[in-house]
């Protein structure tokens, strides 16, 4: 099967990866935002085939904001959210303004600091992926940069029974997409939708 550009992400019931004011101590904001992945932490057995997609990329792409919190030139003591073995253990292409030197982490993670944009980034994960996918990680901004782009072969949504109202939501600023559902599965804490993106 040739190379593809996956995403999995997230949502919300209205659309929303993430709630309003998103900081260090709230990364996914205010809002009932513990509902959006409690699927894959409180019931990992029934959702083991969503799960492990999810970790099955050659290489990995996602914005600043989902890296850390940190805005600005970089606080080099900030190494991202999952501590010092995260659960990649690929390249992870980060986009942003700031230059900073690669950060290898234990368990074979290895974060790599763009700064010439998203085809940058994608190409770059490309190449390091070899014959696996590359996943685009997130957040919602950065997913609807590669939609509107037209770099998302599959889109993946993993859609928590809750509504937050506001905060950062899937789709803002992408133009009309045609989708092709592949694959829907109900489980107790989300429904998987997974969308072919045609061209």
């Amino acid at each position: 099967m040739p190379q593809r550009v996956v995403c999995d992400i997230s949502i919300s019931a209205d659309g929303y990866a993430a709630g309003p004011h998103q900081t260090a101590e709230k990364p996914f904001g205010d809002g009932p935002v513990d509902r959006l992945h409690a699927w894959m932490f409180d019931t990992p057995d029934e959702n083991r085939v969503e799960v492990d997609r999810i970790t099955e990329a050659g290489a990995y792409v996602m914005g600043r904001n989902m890296f850390g919190p940190v805005r600005g030139e970089w606080d080099l003591s900030w190494t991202g959210w999952w501590g010092e073995e995260p659960p990649y253990r690929r390249p992870v292409y980060v986009l942003t303004h700031h230059a900073r030197t690669p950060l290898t982490m234990q368990g074979g993670t290895t974060f790599i600091f763009v700064t010439e944009g998203i085809h940058a980034a994608l190409d770059q994960a490309r190449a390091a992926a070899g014959d696996r996918d590359v996943a685009i990680a997130g957040g919602a901004a950065t997913v609807n940069q590669y939609l509107a782009a037209g770099l998302i072969d599959e889109l993946r949504t993993h859609i928590a029974p809750v509504t937050l109202a506001a905060g950062e939501r899937l789709f803002d600023g992408v133009p009309p997409l045609d989708l092709e559902l592949v694959e829907a599965r109900g489980a107790a804490l989300v429904t998987h939708a997974t969308y072919r993106v045609r061209r």
